[in-house]
């Protein structure tokens, strides 16, 4: 038997020497309308001043669209997207943002979910933040955060938002630093915000934390291995998870080793001495612990200044950070970069211009076609 294509949309054909019972009818370009008077209408988009109003009242559903907005890459919702984050700003600020990262298979969401429940117990409302390095490479969003922490998903006093999900790492940070914004707006006075991995993202996420924690797990030889010394230099709490069962021992050990070793690094400057805690998310165990570390940690922060003094500083790196990113979507979109950057490329992989040649030659023309605007 014989089939033939002859068109996209046209019927395949069965030889006519051969007897079938199949009834070939041809195909359609598009799905027949059921009810033509039926058109589902788009959804209007909310004015700022709904955006801000929603938002301020803790509205989940326009807080969710509104860091839709801003994460968006349409120029049409830029605009739209930073007068929401000016208007929301003075009503931002009093939250606490811890960032968490851990090794491969420290179990971070499990550690988050069980914590989270002890936290909204506390009468906190949570905001579960996420930088993800691969949705460089993928453009996906972080592994379902969602469905990996059912208990606390359903939780009213928790919103979970994955990684923005394009551009590059700073523009990743920078999306997830105005969420911030958002959601303290919204009245989240606790924000986690997770790394998935252990890599570069950490510096991004520490430029916009108040404090930052470090998952680790125990195990077999040097429990130190695997861990770059910039990371832990970061931390200002260590915690070992899954310290249960016959892994207590495991875990015990590995929190007398990682002791030792930040003893070695010099003095933080907050003043604060980093501290390793052990627990275990699935017995509930260490969790309130490892939480008194970290209202300690604040305590002793906001007592010698140093807590005020970080948030400057971060919010003087952003401005900068702020800056590049525009100037860098101002460059990349620019018609005249657009229409020959594909050309310098192929001539650069060629080996037919120097890639300096090519930036210098780029950027000439971006500036030159900026002046001839003005």
């Amino acid at each position: 038997m014989s089939f033939t294509k002859i068109d996209h949309y046209e019927k395949e054909y069965i030889d006519a020497h051969h007897d079938s019972a199949l009834n070939v009818t041809e195909g359609v370009a598009d799905q027949p309308i059921v009810n033509p008077h039926f058109r589902r209408p788009k959804r209007r988009r909310l004015s700022t001043e709904e955006y801000v109003a929603g938002i301020l009242r803790g509205d989940i559903t326009v807080l969710s669209q509104a860091i839709t907005l801003v994460e968006s890459s349409n120029p049409d919702h830029y605009q739209q997207a930073q007068e929401i984050i000016e208007r929301c700003l003075p009503h931002a600020g009093r939250s606490v943002r811890i960032g968490i990262t851990g090794v491969p298979g420290a179990g971070k969401s499990t550690f988050i979910e069980a914590v989270g429940n002890m936290v909204t117990s506390l009468r906190h409302k949570l905001a579960v933040l996420a930088i993800d390095p691969s949705s460089e490479r993928s453009g996906g969003s972080i592994l379902g955060d969602k469905t990996r922490m059912e208990s606390i998903s359903s939780n009213p006093d928790v919103f979970i938002r994955p990684s923005p999900s394009a551009g590059s790492l700073g523009g990743v940070a920078r999306k997830t630093r105005e969420t911030i914004v958002l959601c303290e707006a919204a009245g989240f006075d606790v924000i986690f915000i997770e790394t998935v991995g252990v890599g570069q993202s950490e510096t991004a996420v520490h430029s916009m934390v108040d404090m930052f924690m470090l998952l680790q797990i125990s195990g077999a030889g040097d429990e130190l291995q695997g861990i770059k010394r910039g990371i832990m230099e970061m931390a200002d709490i260590m915690v070992i998870t899954k310290a249960d069962g016959e892994n207590i021992h495991k875990a015990e050990l590995a929190k007398t080793q990682f002791q030792g070793a930040l003893r070695l690094f010099p003095m933080p400057e907050s003043g604060w001495r980093p501290k390793v805690y052990t627990c275990s998310a699935v017995a509930r165990t260490g969790l309130e612990e490892v939480w008194k570390g970290v209202e300690e940690f604040l305590a002793h922060t906001e007592s010698n200044g140093y807590f005020q003094h970080n948030r400057n500083r971060q919010n003087k790196y952003w401005m900068y950070e702020s800056i590049n990113e525009a100037l860098r979507n101002s460059f990349y979109h620019d018609p005249q970069v657009e229409k020959r950057i594909g050309d310098y490329e192929q001539r650069v992989l060629d080996a037919r211009l120097s890639s300096f040649i090519a930036a210098k030659e780029l950027l000439d023309l971006y500036f030159e076609d900026k002046s001839a605007k003005r």
